[in-house]
Formats: structure tokens, C-alpha cells, sequence
């Protein structure tokens, strides 16, 4: 019903984000496509990127908080254990009331809480807030030549409530757990409490060419499935929005599910980099806003990363 997003104030450029690490602005244009991405300050918080976000949502979906009966937070950086980011966004909003919790799920996080609003709003009523939230900055090894250059922060936001037709095509999701270790944190929390002396704060570690391989080839049939379940061909889709990990993954999928010219494929990672969960919902943003795709239109949403998790749906865009 609306969308909205967050993206900080500072925009860090290839030069700056590889100040730490021997590579350049080139070999990262030719190996990502991304250019610049967003860092957040010290006052743009989880909840901050989320709270702003989300009243732009609301608002787009011609709403007040006191419409929305439940928060999903999709984010792998909120760095308190409990309570769940979720409860604070609903507070920020002034949603009273509404149930609130968080989703793990890594980079394909948003696309599972959006598959759980279309299951609440259709067993439940009411109208359903999906953030997806990440600062990854806090999670980042900037001495990491695989991951120093390709993460950034930010909030994307979609409301999701009742509609006298489908909005959402059935869900195709999945994880592949044997390749777990494929996109981890680098040492569990217990590690950090147990060792002995000075010990690096945890970050996020990726096996590049390992992930890239996986999501190039898989998550095309994975699109695939998606398209048939729906019952849409790739010709009727007007916007192709998945996860924004890397510019060539984003092409070969598109070529492997034979998307014709007509299709506007979103490369948001350009400007922002891989926000994870906050990905797709900042790129839908920005595609709408574009005019590249309006209301009515259909959007297949593709997420996966690590566990290794994914998801996939069609949605009609707001």
C-alpha cells in the first residue's frame, strides 16, 4: 500500500571505502558496480533509519499509525540480543498496541517478512509495517578486502493491508544450511565472552566467489519458479527488484530468466552499495519514485544471502 526509505547523510566513495585495503575505484566498478555507498553517524541509529522510513511508508499508504497492527523488522544488525528492534520502531511510530518482532534472515530478510504480512493481513486483518534495516558499518572489517567495499547503511519501509484482489503471488523460499559458513559472523558472541585477553570485535566475513556462483546460477531458478507459481511470463513483469549484492549478479539473472528490454531492473547498489535486508525495499523505493514503474504494476522480489537463505514472490506495486 506505500512505500518509504532512509538513506544517511554521508556518501563514501570507492577511493575512500578502500582507504584500508589494496584495491581501487576501478576494480570495484568492474567487479560490484558499485560507486558510492551511504555510511550512517553516530545519530543514525537502527531505529532512527527505521523510524523515518516507516512514517514515510505509512503516509504513502494514506494511513496513521494507529492503522498499523503489527511491525516486522527485517535486520541482522541490531546489536542488542533483546528486546527486538521492532518494539522500538512501533514505539517511535506511536503504532500502540500493534505486535512487533524481529526477523533474522539475513539479506533475503525483507522478502520473508513481506511473504509473513501477506500470510497475517489475510488470516488477521490489519495492515502490517515490513522494515528492512541494516547499518552495517557496524558489522564491517574495513581491513577485509571481500567485504571493505561492498556494504552500506540504510532503511526501506512497505505497508502491507488488506486488498479485494491478490496482491502477492505464492511464496518460493528456501535455505541451503550446508553452506552456512559461506556468509557468517566471524567468531559467535560466546567466543568474544570466553577468550582470554584482547580479542577483534565479531564482523561480517563473505566467501565472494562462492556466494557469487551460488546466487548467479540459483537464484535464476529460483526467479523462475517464482514467475510460474504466479502464473506471470517474464514479459508481463514491469520491475525486477532483487537483493542488491552485485550488479553482475543482478544482469545474469536477468538474462537467465530471459527478461526482454521493457522489464526496468533495479541497480540501486550503484549509489548505495549492499544495504542486506534494506535492500529491496530501498530499491523498490527509488524505482517508484523514478517513474520507471507505477502502481498496478507487477514486481518480482528476489532475496537470498547468508544461511544460505532465499526468497521469492511477485507483488503488485503500490
Amino acid at each position: 500500500m506505500g512505500v518509504g526509505s532512509y538513506r544517511p547523510r554521508r556518501i563514501v566513495d570507492n577511493h575512500e571505502a578502500c582507504r584500508l585495503i589494496d584495491s581501487s575505484d576501478t576494480w570495484v566498478r568492474s567487479r560490484s558496480g558499485i560507486v558510492t555507498r551511504r555510511w550512517a553517524g553516530p545519530d543514525e541509529s537502527l531505529g532512527v533509519m527505521a523510524e523515518q522510513a516507516a512514517l514515510k511508508a505509512v503516509a504513502a499508504a494514506g494511513l496513521t499509525a494507529a492503522d498499523i497492527t503489527c511491525v516486522i523488522a527485517a535486520t541482522f544488525t541490531h546489536l542488542k540480543q533483546t528486546p527486538a528492534i521492532a518494539t522500538e520502531i512501533a514505539h517511535r511510530i506511536d503504532a500502540q498496541d500493534a505486535a512487533a518482532f524481529d526477523l533474522s534472515a539475513g539479506c533475503a530478510g525483507f522478502v520473508h517478512g513481506v511473504v509473513l504480512a501477506n500470510d497475517i493481513v489475510r488470516s488477521r486483518g490489519g495492515h502490517v509495517l515490513v522494515v528492512g534495516v541494516e547499518r552495517m558499518t557496524d558489522l564491517l572489517n574495513l581491513r577485509d578486502r571481500s567485504t571493505a567495499f561492498i556494504f552500506g547503511d540504510g532503511a526501506g519501509a512497505v505497508v502491507i493491508g488488506p486488498s479485494t484482489t491478490p496482491g502477492f503471488g505464492p511464496v518460493v523460499w528456501g535455505a541451503d544450511g550446508s553452506q552456512a559458513d559461506a556468509i557468517e559472523q566471524s567468531i559467535p558472541w560466546d567466543a568474544l565472552r570466553d577468550s582470554e585477553g584482547e580479542h577483534e570485535f565479531p564482523y561480517l566475513r563473505q566467501e565472494g566467489q562462492r556466494v557469487f556462483r551460488w546466487a548467479a546460477y540459483e537464484m535464476a531458478r529460483v526467479s523462475k519458479r517464482a514467475l510460474e507459481a504466479a502464473g506471470v511470463p517474464p514479459a508481463d513483469l514491469d520491475a525486477f527488484i532483487p537483493h542488491q549484492a552485485n550488479v553482475r549478479i543482478i544482469d545474469t539473472i536477468a538474462r537467465q530468466i530471459g527478461l526482454p528490454d521493457t522489464v526496468t531492473v533495479a541497480k540501486d547498489i550503484v549509489t548505495a552499495g549492499n544495504t542486506s535486508g534494506a535492500s529491496i525495499p530501498l530499491a523498490l523505493d527509488a524505482v517508484l519514485a523514478s517513474g520507471e514503474a507505477g502502481a498496478g504494476g507487477l514486481a518480482l522480489l528476489v532475496g537470498y544471502g547468508a544461511g544460505l537463505c532465499y526468497a521469492a514472490t511477485v507483488a503488485v506495486l503500490p
